[in-house]
C-alpha cells in the first residue's frame, strides 16, 4: 500500500512538472487567438526561446539573463508573426508554420556554430538554471504520513516557473474575463469591426495580444532547457508547442479547461515514461515506440471527440481591413 501510494505521489508530481511548460504556452496562445489571431507558431517560439535561454545561460552563468534572452526570442517572433498577418493581412497558418520550421533549423544551425557540439549547447551548472526551490517545513513534514509526502514531494520542490505556470492560470483568468482589456481583447476576437468603430486600434490590440503570448512562450521554452533540463537540445520542444494548441482547443480556450486538458496530456507522458520496459501477460514487452505515442493518440482522439463542440473566436484567422 505504501510503494503504491509512493508511486501515486511521484506520478503526480512529475506530471505537474511535464504540464508547466504546456500551461505556459497554451496561456500564451489564448492571448493571440482570442484576439483573432491564429497560432500555430507556439513550436517555434518555445524552441527559439529555449535556445536563447541555454545558450545566454551557458555564456553568462545566469539563469535570470536567460529567461530575459528567451523571453526576446520569443517575443520576436511573436512581433514577426504580427507584421505578416496584422500589419500585411497574410495567411496566419502559413506564417506560423514559417515560424516554427525557422526556429528548428535556426536553433541548430547557431547551436553549431557557436558551440560545436551538434546544435547542443553545453551543460549547465549551479547559477546557470533554475533549481527546486524547498518550501519552508517541507524536510520536517517528509515523514509524515500523507499529507507530509504530498507537501514535501507535491506542493514542495518545484522551480520557480512551475509556481509561475500555476500562479499564470488564476491571472490569466481574471485579465480575460474580468478587466477592460479582456473584454475589448475577446471583443477583437469576436466582432474587429465594431471595435474600430468605438475607436480602439485592432492591430494595436491584437499585437498586444500576441506581445503577451509571446511572453508566456518564453517562459515556457526557458523551462524547458535551464529548468526541466540542463542544456538545449535540438527539437527538444518535441511537438509541444501543438500540444498546447490542442489543449487550448480542447479547453474552449478559456484558461481552467485549458489547465485541466494540459495535465491529461502530462500526465499521459508522466505514463508512457513510467511504461517503457514494462511486459504485459502475453503481449510481452510493448514497443517504446508505441508508449512514447501515448500523449499524441491521446490528443488525436480528444480533439477528434470534442473539437466539433468547441466554438472559437468569430473573427479567429481573417485579417482585418477597414
Amino acid at each position: 500500500m505504501v510503494e503504491f501510494l509512493l508511486t501515486i505521489v511521484l506520478l503526480v508530481d512529475s506530471t505537474l512538472r511535464v504540464a508547466a511548460p504546456l500551461v505556459l504556452a497554451a496561456l500564451g496562445g489564448l492571448f493571440a487567438e482570442r484576439s483573432g489571431v491564429v497560432d500555430i507558431g507556439i513550436e517555434g517560439k518555445m524552441l527559439s526561446a529555449a535556445f536563447a535561454a541555454a545558450a545566454t545561460a551557458a555564456v553568462t552563468g545566469s539563469a535570470w539573463l536567460g529567461l530575459v534572452a528567451a523571453v526576446l526570442a520569443s517575443v520576436s517572433l511573436a512581433l514577426v508573426h504580427g507584421f505578416a498577418c496584422v500589419t500585411h493581412g497574410g495567411n496566419q497558418v502559413v506564417s506560423g508554420m514559417a515560424l516554427n520550421i525557422v526556429a528548428s533549423g535556426l536553433t541548430a544551425v547557431l547551436g553549431n556554430a557557436w558551440f560545436q557540439r551538434g546544435g547542443q549547447t553545453p551543460q549547465l551548472t549551479g547559477e546557470g538554471r533554475f533549481g527546486p526551490i524547498d518550501l519552508p517545513l517541507a524536510m520536517s513534514l517528509a515523514d509524515v504520513p500523507v499529507m507530509g509526502a504530498l507537501y514535501s514531494e507535491i506542493i514542495s520542490g518545484h522551480n520557480v516557473l512551475v509556481y509561475a505556470a500555476a500562479a499564470t492560470v488564476p491571472l490569466v483568468g481574471w485579465l480575460v474575463f474580468r478587466t477592460r482589456f479582456g473584454l475589448r481583447l475577446r471583443a477583437v476576437g469576436e466582432n474587429p469591426a465594431a471595435v474600430d468603430t468605438a475607436g480602439l486600434s485592432v492591430a494595436g490590440m491584437r499585437y498586444q495580444a500576441l506581445i503577451i503570448g509571446g511572453v508566456l512562450c518564453g517562459l515556457a521554452g526557458a523551462y524547458l532547457s535551464i529548468a526541466h533540463n540542463a542544456a538545449f537540445i535540438r527539437d527538444m520542444s518535441a511537438g509541444k508547442g501543438y500540444l498546447a494548441l490542442a489543449a487550448l482547443i480542447f479547453g474552449k480556450w478559456r484558461p481552467v479547461p485549458t489547465l485541466v486538458a494540459c495535465l491529461l496530456f502530462a500526465f499521459a507522458d508522466a505514463v508512457q515514461v513510467r511504461l517503457q520496459g514494462t511486459s504485459i501477460p502475453i503481449v510481452g514487452v510493448i514497443p517504446v515506440q508505441f508508449i512514447q505515442a501515448m500523449p499524441y493518440v491521446l490528443t488525436v482522439l480528444l480533439l477528434a471527440g470534442f473539437v466539433g463542440r468547441a466554438v472559437a473566436p468569430k473573427a479567429i484567422g481573417i485579417p482585418y481591413k477597414k
